[in-house]
């Protein structure tokens, strides 16, 4: 039992063990800062084969029914409550014991758990995230934090999802884990920050450009941008949840405003999450679209897994999709060039900015609401 006024705290290294001696082979995901420990532990120490970083969490959960048809052994999908949406299709359509009924453990982050504080977005998704796996038929439960308890819930978990051939979600609490840092880092050799190309964007881009900005801290850091300059926050778009779509947001703004440049500042993990958007940007994006791709190669926000955004040509993958213009730049120097002339060139067109990883320990949160960012935007574009 924990002491009076301790919470108990589960080993990342235990859980992983009891996991694996419960016959679950393989993991995958998309990286929560509430499984932040886990997912860096499993990074560091899973084999390659072992453990992949999915594009988004509805791939996870196919690439995870594969290995299950593969070997018939049990495939672990992680993810944050907020991407539960899209599961939803594979494990209705592909997963479901009415279908094919492959078994699988979900360990789920449960942001905005009633009674906790958290963003406006998270609120809502923990909130309904119970009802939703009622409404789905997935047999789920709180993992406790008692070393004992969560063990009998790993033991039940797995045994239950491999005889019914079902998905089995264990929830995670905020401060479930021990603290574990990530010691495997992708190679990266970028100096500028994010939140210095951020700047150099905004100064080099007017007073008259739609931003719409990407969820996770670059969104944070415009705001923060506009404080500092005094500059007012109605012409941004703060993408706070819907990770992968604001590159969607800003094209159908574009279409609507074609009289107005709009610039999309997205991440790397944001692109990879849902990138066949590209392809529709290509093939219906205006003049004055400008998408402009930050990427540290890693899933920052939530822990800094890496990604696979290094390991990709965007600029070939833009020009391939349609896309006017695509360059690439990883200096001050370079970053203020590709600004000047993404302001002239035609549209549909892409910059990516090879950015470091890190940012400000002090860097706040918006202290606007989504619905006054809304009404701001709006009043400034519709008056």
């Amino acid at each position: 039992m924990a002491e009076l006024g301790v919470i108990s705290k589960l080993s990342v290294s235990r859980t992983l063990e009891e996991l694996r001696a419960q016959r679950v082979t393989f993991f995958t995901g998309v990286p929560d800062s509430l499984l932040k420990d886990i997912c860096a532990y499993m990074t560091d120490t899973l084999e390659e084969d072992q453990h992949i970083i999915a594009a988004n969490e509805g791939a996870a959960v196919a690439l995870a029914a594969g290995h299950y048809l593969g070997t018939g052994e049990l495939p672990l999908v992680y993810l944050q409550n907020s991407g539960l949406g899209n599961t939803i299709n594979p494990l209705l359509s592909l997963a479901d014991p009415e279908v094919y009924g492959i078994p699988m453990i979900l360990l789920i982050g449960w942001r905005g758990e009633p009674g906790r504080r958290d963003e406006p977005q998270h609120m809502k998704q923990g909130r309904v995230m119970v009802p939703l796996l009622h409404a789905l038929e997935i047999p789920h439960q709180t993992l406790s934090t008692e070393e004992h308890l969560a063990t009998d819930q790993i033991a039940e978990a797995c045994k239950t999802a491999l005889e019914k051939g079902t998905p089995y979600a264990l929830l995670v609490r905020a401060g479930s884990f021990e603290k574990y840092e990530l010691d495997t880092h992708s190679d990266n050799p970028y100096h500028l920050t994010r939140e210095e190309a951020i700047g150099l964007i905004l100064e080099g881009i007017g007073d008259e450009a739609v931003v719409v900005a990407t969820t996770g801290k670059a969104s944070r850091e415009v705001f923060e941008y506009r404080v500092t300059t005094g500059a007012g926050h109605h012409r941004d778009f703060l993408t706070v949840g819907s990770m992968g779509h604001c590159s969607q947001i800003a094209l159908g703004i574009g279409l609507r405003q074609p009289e107005r440049t709009i610039y999309c500042l997205d991440g790397d993990g944001s692109v990879l999450m849902h990138m066949g958007s590209l392809a529709v940007i290509g093939a219906e994006g205006g003049t004055n679209y400008k998408h402009i791709v930050l990427n540290n190669g890693s899933h920052e926000s939530v822990g800094g897994q890496p990604t696979v955004g290094f390991a990709l040509d965007l600029l070939a993958i833009a020009k391939g999709c349609g896309y006017r213009y695509a360059a690439r730049a990883s200096t001050e120097v370079e970053v203020k060039e590709e600004i000047e002339r993404l302001a002239s060139v035609e549209g549909p067109a892409l910059l990516e900015i090879r950015v470091s990883q890190g940012s400000r320990k002090d860097l706040g949160r918006p202290t606007k609401s989504p619905l006054e960012n809304r009404d701001d935007l709006m009043e400034w574009l519709i008056s």
